[in-house]
C-alpha cells in the first residue's frame, strides 16, 4: 500500500536528533515556556521575516488570539465582520466565532481554490473590519489584490497561513509576512510538523504581539500578575525542540514537494483529472496536491483497489456543517461543486519515486 503520507518516514530522517533533543530537554527540568520555545519562536520569527513569533497550542487557537488581541487593541468589536474563504477547512471559521465576530463566507476561485478577490469586493458592508486570507493546500492567496482591497476600505488583513509554512511571493517575501498578522499550524501531516500539537502567531506590529503572548498565558504580564482576561494555549516545549530541528529542512523539503507536484503536472493525462493550477515560483509549496474527479468515488475506490491512498479535503463544506447550522442555507454553488469534487493524492518530501510513477500510471489508465 502506498501511504497517503508516512509520518513515520518523514519523522525518522531526525530520530537521531529528536532523542538529543528530548534528552536536553529532560535534563534541563524546565517543562513549560522554556528556552526550547524562545529558541524556536526567534528562529521562525527569523525564517518568517518578521520581529515576533508566539508559540500557541494548536493553529485554531492562533487565529483565535489575533481576533481577540485585535479587540483588546480596539481595531475589532464584537459582532464585526470578516470575509473568509467559503470552502476553508473549518477551523478559520471557528476562530471568528470564538472571538464574538461574525463570519462572511466568501467563493473561492476555481481555479486556485483560493478567495476571489473579486467577490471580497462584492461582500464589503459597514460592518466588514478584517480579511482572513487562506493560503489553502498551501498556495498563497491573491496577496496584493487583498492588500488593495483592504487598504482601500480600511480593513484588517489576517493569514491563515497552516497550510503554507514556506510560501513565497514574488519578490520572496514568505508566508506570515504579508499581513497584519497570520496565524499558524504544526499539526504533525504539515509541512513544518511536530510531533504533537503546535500553533504559532506571526506578526511586525510590537502590541498585537505583546497582547497574544498575554492572552496564551491567561493573560499574564508576569507570575501570578493577570492583566486580561486570557486562554492557556502555550506551545509545548518539547515540541518547540522538534521543531526548531525539522525548521532546518523546510525549505530543502517544500523544494522536493514543488519536485514532485511537477511531476505529477507533467506526468498525469487524463481527461477525467482536472490538474491543480499554480504558478512555478515558489507560492505554492503543496501541503496537498488536489485534484477535481466528477466521479470521485469511483476514482477513490479504484486507486484504493490499486493499493494507493487518498484523502479527500474536505468531504463537507463549512456551512453544511450541522455545527453552522445559522450558515447551512447559503447558497454557495462554486464552493459545493469543489467540496464534491477535489481529492488529494500522496503529497510528501520523502515519497519513493517508484511509488509517484506507479501512482501516475494508475491515474492515467483510470
Amino acid at each position: 500500500m502506498i501511504k497517503f503520507l508516512d509520518l513515520k518516514l518523514i519523522n525518522s530522517r531526525f530520530e537521531t536528533d529528536f532523542h538529543d533533543a528530548y534528552k536536553r530537554f529532560l535534563d534541563s527540568g524546565y517543562y513549560i515556556l522554556g528556552s526550547e520555545v524562545k529558541s524556536f519562536e526567534q528562529a521562525f520569527a527569523n525564517y518568517c521575516g518578521t520581529k515576533h513569533c508566539i508559540g500557541t497550542g494548536n493553529g485554531l487557537d492562533a487565529l483565535t488570539l489575533i481576533f481577540q488581541a485585535y479587540k483588546i487593541l480596539g481595531k475589532l468589536e464584537e459582532g464585526d465582520e470578516v470575509i473568509v474563504p467559503a470552502n476553508t477547512y473549518i477551523a478559520s471559521i471557528l476562530s471568528i466565532i470564538h472571538a464574538g465576530l461574525k463570519p462572511v463566507f466568501v467563493e473561492p476561485n476555481e481555479e486556485t481554490f483560493n478567495i476571489s478577490y473579486k467577490e471580497i469586493e462584492k461582500a464589503i458592508t459597514k460592518k466588514t473590519k478584517a480579511i482572513l486570507a487562506v493560503h489553502l493546500y498551501g498556495q498563497l492567496a491573491n496577496m496584493e489584490m487583498i492588500h488593495e482591497i483592504a487598504k482601500a476600505n480600511n480593513l484588517l488583513v489576517i493569514e491563515d497561513a497552516a497550510q503554507a509554512h514556506g510560501a513565497e511571493n514574488r519578490i520572496g517575501i514568505k508566508s506570515g509576512n504579508l499581513s497584519d498578522a497570520a496565524g499558524f499550524s504544526f499539526y504533525p501531516s504539515k509541512n513544518l510538523g511536530a510531533l504533537g500539537d503546535g500553533g504559532g502567531v506571526t506578526t511586525n506590529n510590537d502590541e498585537l504581539a505583546e497582547i497574544v503572548k498575554k492572552l496564551s498565558n491567561y493573560g499574564t504580564s508576569s507570575k501570578y500578575v493577570n492583566e486580561i482576561i486570557g486562554y492557556n494555549s502555550r506551545l509545548d516545549e518539547l515540541q518547540a525542540a522538534f521543531l526548531n530541528i525539522k525548521l532546518k529542512k523546510l525549505d530543502e523539503d517544500n523544494l522536493k514537494r514543488i519536485s514532485l507536484a511537477k511531476f505529477y503536472s507533467e506526468s498525469i493525462n487524463n481527461s477525467k483529472i482536472k490538474l491543480p493550477k499554480f504558478k512555478d515560483n515558489g507560492n505554492h509549496v503543496f501541503h496537498q496536491f488536489v485534484v477535481r474527479v466528477d466521479e470521485r468515488s469511483d476514482f477513490q475506490s479504484y486507486l484504493k483497489s490499486n493499493k494507493v491512498e487518498t484523502l479527500i479535503h474536505y468531504p463537507i463544506p463549512p456551512h453544511k456543517q450541522k455545527a453552522l447550522l445559522n450558515y447551512n442555507k447559503l447558497d454557495l454553488p462554486i464552493t459545493e461543486t469543489i467540496h464534491n469534487t477535489v481529492i488529494s493524492i500522496p503529497m510528501s518530501p520523502v515519497l519513493p519515486p517508484t511509488d509517484a510513477t506507479k501512482i501516475v500510471k494508475l491515474i492515467n489508465a483510470y
